[in-house]
């Protein structure tokens, strides 16, 4: 999962693309960069680490343009240096940056056609620059440079490529080019700006990030459209693939996310919220007579969730964790010995909140287990007489091959096991999961009942189709053993 964001605006744009970065640091934390066009020139700056770290008062003043794209980069599959950073860029044709949220599930396919057809080098394990040279060459194939043109380069990458894919490119001479694959797995929201200067545009992969640079938010991107926004602030939009179901990742609502962004004209805030009451609301089912005395979140992701299942039971809902805020999301570090050790450093109990309770601990979902075993020794030590764990989310029981770094299915702690056995194996005295109908239901909310999405991980079906081979090819890609072994370790 990476943040995306694309600005057409009136006056310089990095130090916009900058605070748009910060705010969607939550979902990338590996690199970041900003390309901006500024006239005949295209300037560029990207480098590992996060956003703030990335850019100092040099660099940011040598990104001069009134259009400009930027990415905050979390890693799935590829190696995790300074050449993955995005965007991409080629010379040819004009001048292509890209920055890219998602993953393609043909890449090595792409690979080879982009090499033997189009006659193009791809540089790195990126499916991101595979993606890129696939729009450079449909784009040159139409031998003009008009938005016509590059909703044409559009429809060409909808019809070769597969996956989960949000988009923004800087095209030099056009302007802004923003797409989403035909599916709409992956969120892209279009904002608008009045000024004395003019129209802006921007377009991210968050509401938020619109929010607190002054953006309206218009609407989303729609699945399989391409807009094309110039430097004089005219947009063109028109939806360029064959229609597919629409199926936007659930994940996004689950964790991923900030609360404060709205998705498919859905609150992210609000359909955590509802997580809550059907989780709570299954607690009451299965144990009428429960003898929990305290819910507590896991911080930051379930508080939503965690808060309304107190309500629903009728319990003290506490914050019995304190959060170190200068330790990363744990999901997205590069490895699990990484992530082992960062559970500690991030996290520290309250004692007074567990001692001789019975409490009920709520997480966003469960997927390696690691992090879960650690939380549920920690709040036996702290003094809890039984430890129980909810899940707002059903078991993680398949990869997701859309742009989230869940690996092979054998490092899923469900993947194999029954409830009971994953309850053993965490060490808590009682497991309770979200079931898939109550999740999608509280995600769709009563304002889009029926709506469907890409809960793949949890069902097993994906929506595009997926080969069986490309699971073993994902697995040498994206197992912790696979990347200690790219980095040498």
């Amino acid at each position: 999962m990476c943040g995306i964001i694309g600005i057409a605006g009136a006056s310089d744009v990095a130090a916009a693309l900058y605070d748009g970065l910060t705010v969607l640091q939550h979902r990338g934390q590996d690199a970041a960069g900003i390309a901006t066009m500024d006239g005949d020139r295209l300037r560029l700056h990207k480098g590992n680490g996060l956003v703030k770290e990335v850019f100092d008062e040099h660099s940011m003043s040598l990104l001069t343009g009134r259009v400009g794209i930027g990415h905050c980069r979390y890693p799935t599959a590829g190696s995790e240096g300074s050449d993955e950073a995005q965007p991409f860029y080629v010379n040819s044709p004009y001048g292509i940056a890209l920055a890219h949220n998602g993953n393609l599930t043909n890449t090595d396919a792409l690979r080879r056609l982009v090499f033997e057809q189009d006659k193009r080098n791809i540089n790195t394990e990126s499916d991101s620059e595979v993606l890129l040279n696939v729009f450079a060459h449909e784009l040159q194939s139409q031998g003009a440079l008009t938005p016509q043109a590059a909703v044409a380069a559009v429809a060409g990458v909808h019809r070769r490529c597969t996956g989960g894919y949000a988009v923004v490119t800087m095209v030099m001479g056009l302007g802004l080019v923003a797409f989403r694959d035909p599916h709409g797995i992956r969120p892209l929201v279009l904002g608008k700006r009045e000024g004395a200067a003019g129209t802006e545009y921007a377009v991210a992969s968050e509401s938020v990030a619109l929010d607190i640079l002054g953006f309206v938010r218009v609407r989303d991107v729609q699945p399989g459209e391409a807009m094309v926004i110039t430097p004089s602030g005219e947009l063109y939009a028109e939806v360029c693939a064959a229609p597919q179901p629409h199926a936007t990742c659930i994940f996004e609502y689950v964790y991923f996310a900030r609360p404060d962004s709205m998705i498919e004209n859905i609150s992210v805030h609000k359909a955590r919220m509802r997580m809550g009451v059907t989780l709570g609301q299954k607690i009451l089912r299965l144990r009428p007579d429960h003898d929990i005395d305290t819910v507590i979140p896991i911080p930051d992701t379930s508080r939503d969730a965690a808060l309304e299942i107190a309500n629903v039971l009728g319990v003290k809902y506490r914050e019995g964790f304190i959060k170190n805020r200068y330790v990363g999301r744990t999901f997205i570090m590069p490895g699990q010995g990484e992530r082992v050790k960062s559970v500690r450093r991030k996290l520290n109990p309250i004692p007074l909140e567990f001692r001789d309770r019975v409490v009920l601990l709520v997480d966003d979902s469960i997927v390696r287990g690691t992090t879960s075993q650690q939380i549920v020794q920690m709040a036996r030590e702290a003094g809890a007489r039984k430890v129980y764990l909810a899940s707002a989310a059903p078991p993680v029981r398949y990869p997701n091959v859309y742009g989230i770094d869940m690996p092979s299915a054998e490092e899923l702690v469900a993947h194999g096991r029954t409830e009971a056995e994953i309850e053993k194996l965490l060490g808590c005295d009682w497991l309770i999961y979200q079931d898939l109908p109550d999740l999608e239901a509280a995600v769709a909310g009563p304002k889009f009942p029926g709506r469907k999405f890409d809960s793949s991980c949890f069902s097993g079906e994906y929506v595009t189709g997926i080969d069986a081979s490309y699971f073993e090819h994902i697995k040498q890609l994206r197992s912790d053993a696979a990347k200690r072994k790219r980095r040498g370790v």
